[in-house]
């Protein structure tokens, strides 16, 4: 969960943000900064699974992958689902989209 960090705790329970907050980093910026490694995480991954569908590095007769929607009863519709990683920002529950990750 890219908001995670910002819980109570989160920092804290990792040793190394932990040690920044101990030497007196700014915790709004270590949030930030934990958010947008989450986020670009989440982008990156999404980008893989849609925009290749295969291991690039694999060699071209290697199978593939696609993204497919089903119905409520686990049956495929057959339509593929891609750029998913286009609507991630869109899809930030805060509403914020994202905007406060880059400033």
């Amino acid at each position: 969960m890219i908001d995670g960090w910002a819980e109570p705790g989160a920092l804290e329970a990792t040793p190394a943000a932990a040690r920044l907050l101990e030497a007196g980093a700014d915790r709004d910026d270590l949030i930030r900064l934990a958010r947008n490694a989450a986020y670009d995480t989440a982008f990156q991954l999404l980008y893989r699974l849609t925009a290749y569908g295969r291991d690039e590095d694999a060699p071209a007769d290697s199978p593939g992958w696609c993204l497919v929607e089903c119905t409520p009863g686990f049956e495929l519709t057959e339509r593929e689902i891609g750029s998913l990683h286009e609507d991630l920002l869109s899809l930030d529950p805060s509403g914020r989209e994202g905007e406060d990750l880059f400033t």
